[in-house]
């Protein structure tokens, strides 16, 4: 199959099926979604979403939270995945976001990047779902997903290189949608250990489906990159 084909059909099923794909993070503001984010890192969103309704009653805003000692943060955040780094990195953004960009947080990614704990991925889930930038994340679900339907070539080894092959095949107005397809395909069916291709409806667009049906799945992921 034509990877220009593979696109197609893979668009058109999660156009038809998920026509609104939205992030599973709960937030109200851009504030709010920057540090949801970033607790994000390497931890679940139900997870997080467990912790910032405290998290957000107590600090409503970034002029509340850069005046914050990362201590107390670390309270309403302990359950997180890295919770010390992670009150310190929520306080410092607090700081540049409130002093840097008078409380407003920006669209561009070289100025998203420079805020303690937000990454590449992280200023590119800002850029795309607040500002709607056609902007790629590659979290470890968009990596497997995207390496075993065949979008991106197994060449293709860190998530910038795949995060730059899946923009460039994809529509511009596409990609905001695109980057919650696979998260969430990745999240619910096609899961690391035992994807649920009997649940799967693009299987016929699937690189790896027909090996994994022959092989199985160990066998059918050779010479496929893991995420770092």
């Amino acid at each position: 199959m034509l990877k220009k084909d593979r696109y197609a059909g893979i668009i058109s099923y999660f156009g038809e099926h998920m026509p609104n794909p939205e992030t599973e993070l709960m937030y109200s503001n851009p504030y709010e979604l920057l540090v949801a984010v970033i607790l994000s890192a390497q931890c679940t969103d139900k997870r997080v979403n467990m912790v910032t309704p405290e998290l957000f009653a107590r600090y409503p805003d970034a002029r509340v939270l850069k005046h914050a000692e990362p201590e107390e943060v670390f309270e309403y955040i302990r359950s997180i995945s890295y919770p010390n780094n992670k009150a310190k990195h929520l306080v410092g953004m607090a700081k540049i976001l409130v002093d840097q960009y008078n409380n407003e947080v920006p669209s561009a990614i070289e100025d998203l990047v420079k805020m303690p704990g937000v990454g590449r991925k992280t200023a590119n889930v800002i850029a795309s779902v607040i500002h709607q930038k056609p902007t790629m994340a590659v979290d470890t679900h968009v990596f497997r997903v995207s390496h075993r339907l065949g979008l991106v070539s197994p060449k293709s080894k860190t998530p910038l290189a795949v995060e730059k092959e899946l923009v460039k095949y994809l529509s511009r107005d596409i990609i905001p949608k695109a980057h919650h397809w696979l998260i969430l395909h990745g999240r619910y069916t096609c899961i690391a250990r035992n994807p649920k291709c009997g649940e799967c409806g693009i299987t016929e667009f699937c690189n790896l489906y027909p090996k994994i049906q022959k092989y199985g799945l160990t066998k059918a992921e050779e010479g496929l990159p893991k995420i770092a």
